[in-house]
């Protein structure tokens, strides 16, 4: 592969020695990687009924190598089913060395498609809540899809400019993850039209985004709150610069050790400024030295800060104002959900019914593609529950389920939108919405009448022959 020659030659300086192994990288084929959803199911478990052969990823505990050239695991159920996220194995370890806990209140700054927010969904089990941002509209809506597969409900999805979140979130984050754009140069190998687009915009260009962008979500983090911030280049300016100019803005912060791996090397103090050692802490991975593509992670703690004692964040809930009495047809149908609903916490509009997340500050004007978990719509005499509900809940939760083993005909059929005759399976005499499963995994609703069910699987999610 021809490296553009002010890109070998700032490597070479990089690198010194090390470079010829680092070149040698680019004969090698790339490597795939598959991360378990652990909201769903446990590793080991995945491990027992995984159809592809898969070897672990070391330094991700949920992460797998498959072999991309000869297997295609977005095309299985299990997929489907959300049990896994396709993603390269270092772009896992942002969101792996993030140490989300469940309640924490996350933001992922840059979030599209949803390698990182999937993953830091997944690690709130459900409580706290997850603001997952994106600029650009068209990839939020593939960020949904994603989070939605992976029945992440406890959500916010936007799109919208960082710092226009800065007036509804000051402190109001607990963690922060920011996956910057960047130059991409770590990425020459697994995508070379990078490099065409790195000659067109080089660090430079980015610097000045990345400055931004970590700078408002500054802000936006509580003191004792964690920000990580990474990128997928090598460059100094990018990487330790960045962190370097967001030290010099807000001095409260400092770099935190990151959960080591034999494969890691150290983040270099010499592109810092001054020099200063704890640029130690932070990460490089370079491809000759891990088998996984380039990348730069730092984590940062937020102290306190002078100015902000007694500072008001802004936050005036949304979920604490009173709620009207649910409609019937809502009531009945959640009668057979065998979970607790917070009735403060539902929010409708018009036929829409939402589920929200707890103590969100009041978002007016704000792009939304997604507030909470949209439970389903609300129809002339009828409720209709949504795909994204049947993907957040567990078979065990729901009273009336046609669990499908994986080698029934039917799987596909349910995935493509198909009809299915289910007569074999339940009384003639059974009615209403049921959840479809493979293997005890749910994939969406179904309306059965007289051994028939009518398929609800959602039209844009369905199986491409």
């Amino acid at each position: 592969m021809n490296l553009p020659k002010a890109f070998e030659e700032k490597m070479r300086a990089l690198l010194g020695e090390e470079f010829d192994a680092y070149a040698a990288c680019y004969d090698e084929p790339r490597y795939y990687g598959l991360r378990v959803n652990t909201s769903k199911i446990s590793v080991e478990e995945f491990q027992k009924i995984c159809p592809f052969s898969i070897t672990p990823i070391p330094w991700i505990k949920n992460g797998f190598y498959y072999d991309g050239e000869k297997e295609s695991p977005a095309k299985h159920p299990y997929y489907f089913a959300g049990l896994y996220y396709l993603q390269e194995p270092s772009a896992m370890t942002p969101a792996d060395r993030l140490p989300v806990e469940p309640g924490d209140r996350v933001l992922d700054v840059c979030a599209a498609p949803g390698g990182k927010a999937t993953e830091l969904g997944a690690k709130l089990q459900g409580s706290g809540v997850l603001v997952a941002n994106d600029i650009s509209n068209s990839r939020s809506k593939g960020l949904l899809k994603n989070l939605e597969l992976f029945g992440i409900g406890n959500m916010l999805v936007l799109s919208e400019e960082p710092g226009k979140l800065t007036g509804y979130f000051r402190e109001y984050f607990d963690k922060i993850l920011i996956d910057a754009p960047c130059s991409g140069e770590g990425m020459f190998r697994k995508d070379p039209k990078m490099m065409k687009a790195w000659e067109e915009h080089g660090p430079e260009f980015f610097s000045r985004l990345q400055r931004s962008i970590v700078t408002q979500a500054a802000e936006m983090l509580r003191p004792g709150g964690m920000l990580l911030y990474s990128t997928c280049t090598f460059d100094a300016l990018e990487n330790e610069g960045t962190i370097a100019y967001l030290m010099e803005k807000y001095p409260e912060f400092e770099i935190c050790e990151i959960r080591p791996y034999e494969g890691f090397s150290h983040g270099r103090s010499d592109c810092a400024p001054g020099g200063q050692a704890d640029f130690r802490k932070t990460v490089r991975i370079f491809p000759h030295h891990m088998k996984g593509e380039g990348h730069y992670l730092a984590l940062l703690k937020k102290g306190e800060a002078k100015e902000t004692e007694g500072a008001d964040n802004g936050l005036h809930s949304e979920t604490s104002k009173a709620k009207k009495p649910l409609p019937d047809d809502l009531e009945m149908f959640l009668k057979g959900i065998k979970r607790t609903f917070d009735p403060g916490r539902f929010d409708i509009r018009g036929e829409r019914v939402y589920y929200m997340p707890q103590d969100l500050p009041a978002l007016s004007k704000v792009r939304f593609l997604r507030s909470g978990l949209l439970l389903g719509e609300l129809k002339k005499g009828r409720f209709e529950p949504s795909q994204a509900l049947a993907m957040n809940l567990k078979k065990e939760e729901y009273s009336q389920t046609i669990d499908l083993p994986l080698s029934d005909d039917r799987v596909i059929k349910y995935l493509k939108g198909e009809t299915l005759l289910v007569d074999d399976l339940v009384g003639s005499k059974e009615k209403g919405w049921y959840l479809v499963c493979v293997d005890g995994y749910p994939l969406g609703f179904g309306k059965l009448a007289g051994g028939t069910m009518k398929n609800k699987y959602l039209p844009g999610w369905r199986w491409q022959s």
